[in-house]
């Protein structure tokens, strides 16, 4: 099997992570794309000595680490997200960001999050505690959870109360999603796929935001219907059934990007 054939099906994954470190999907994407070319240029480069799902992260956070602004300065300048980001990167090290989506969102064990941002593997976990601690001190807000299974639901609201959110609803169809949302400005939705009607989450999102912009993480069984490669993709995705790490280490980020919870 080629190494090509071999990275395949880590790539969605790979750039489900990489919006996430940027907050956006342009930069995310364009960091990916560095990655491959990186890749095909040297080949031989590769990591050899561990799995091609390690080292296809080994070397993106090699161009992470070397590119710096470079990838995100050919985009006009400054976004809003990044201005958002930077405001909260005064207090929230990269790499304890790093360390938290690598683990919680990507799954990656703490000896491998260690070798991914060269880093020792008892640090690790003070970096997730870090980077959690002062995300939620800086993210407090509503959230509106799009779920028609009960006890999902019900799982959801308390990890989203736990970090010190308010839940203004539970919504389990499109209609209802919409009217919770308007009733109630949230600045944070949490929405699954199919809903109790058979209509969709990804509709109700979309009429949402046709009324105004809030970050939105799905929750799915079927990942690979959303990361298709097309545009747009969710920057935020999480797989059922999850953990509950992973839910929370979702939120934080999210939230680190959003306006509405931006420092002043």
């Amino acid at each position: 099997m080629s190494l090509g054939q071999q990275l395949q099906p880590h790539l969605p994954f790979l750039r489900r992570y990489a919006r996430a470190l940027t907050g956006n999907q342009t930069d995310g994407d364009a960091y990916v794309r560095a990655t491959l070319e990186a890749i095909i240029a040297a080949p031989q480069e590769f990591p050899a000595d561990v799995g091609p799902r390690l080292g296809l992260y080994r070397t993106f956070h090699a161009i992470w680490d070397s590119a710096g602004k470079a990838l995100t300065d050919d985009h006009g300048g400054e976004s809003d997200q990044e201005s958002i980001a930077n405001a909260r990167l005064a207090a929230i090290p990269s790499q304890s960001r790093q360390a938290l989506l690598l683990s919680a969102m990507e799954g990656f064990a703490n000896n491998e999050v260690a070798y991914l941002i060269n880093e020792d593997e008892e640090r690790v976990e003070a970096l997730v505690d870090q980077a959690m601690a002062e995300i939620e001190a800086q993210t407090r807000t509503r959230v509106l959870i799009i779920e028609d299974e009960p006890i999902i639901a019900m799982d959801i609201e308390t990890i989203v109360r736990d970090l010190g959110h308010d839940v203004t609803g539970i919504a389990v169809t499109r209609d209802e999603a919409v009217r919770e949302a308007m009733a109630v400005r949230p600045g944070l939705v949490l929405a699954d796929i199919q809903l109790a009607d058979d209509s969709s989450g990804i509709d109700a999102v979309r009429d949402i935001l046709a009324e105004f912009p809030v970050p939105v993480i799905f929750i799915t069984a079927f990942p690979e219907r959303l990361l298709t490669g097309e545009r747009p993709e969710p920057t935020f995705l999480i797989t059922k059934p999850f953990q509950r790490a992973t839910v929370k280490a979702a939120i934080s980020q999210a939230l680190f990007f959003n306006s509405e919870t931006a420092p002043a």
